[in-house]
């Protein structure tokens, strides 16, 4: 990150404002050092700063190096959806990208997460998907794990999902929290971890 420095932490907020052509209530920032001085003079403080346009270009400088190591010639583009970003990449081997049942991309998201978190000291929703490829992911599995709490509810019988990445037993756990006499609870370790669709006769 960008460091910047200035008198008092205002006038830094101030000038980083005017620099990145967004509102102060828009920044991060981290004091790195604070000086008061004596009777106001030699005060100073240095802190690093951003903006999410920031972490969007992060994301794409990141990638865009990233292919171009592996010699790859693919398109990066990144969106930003209120302090989400969703980058969409496109390539000619978008196979070997995704790799088999999702492997490769979702090694790919958790590179991408672990290195724009561990750079802005933050956690930050990210989802790197490759022709639409998750999204359609999504569907299935909202479609499966609705069959399957269906029948849980007819039967009073619980049922295990097979084991599925974070961020679909996301999805499923997101769709299924309003549905009646239905609850999910995650359970197993590291790529066994899955979904367990219980029946709950109180929840309605």
């Amino acid at each position: 990150m960008k460091k910047y420095t200035a008198k008092n932490l205002e006038e830094l907020l101030e000038k980083v404002s005017k620099e990145k052509g967004v509102r102060v209530d828009e920044l991060t920032y981290y004091v790195l050092e604070e000086k008061t001085g004596f009777l106001g003079f030699g005060a100073q403080v240095v802190a690093e700063v951003y903006c999410l346009e920031d972490v969007r270009q992060f994301l794409k400088d990141y990638l865009d190096r990233f292919f171009k190591n592996l010699d790859q010639n693919v398109e990066v583009s990144v969106e930003r959806q209120n302090e989400a970003f969703r980058i969409m990449i496109n390539a000619e081997n978008n196979a070997i990208l995704i790799g088999k049942n999702g492997q490769t991309l979702q090694a790919l998201n958790t590179v991408v997460r672990g290195a724009v978190n561990s750079y802005y000291k933050r956690r930050f929703q990210v989802l790197v998907d490759i022709n639409n490829y998750k999204v359609d992911r999504y569907d299935k599995v909202k479609s499966m794990a609705s069959r399957i709490a269906k029948t849980v509810q007819r039967t009073k019988v619980s049922a295990v999902l097979d084991p599925m990445p974070n961020d679909e037993r996301k999805v499923v756990h997101q769709m299924l929290s309003g549905m009646r006499n239905i609850k999910t609870e995650s359970e197993g370790d590291g790529n066994h971890r899955r979904l367990r669709i219980i029946y709950d006769r109180n929840k309605d």
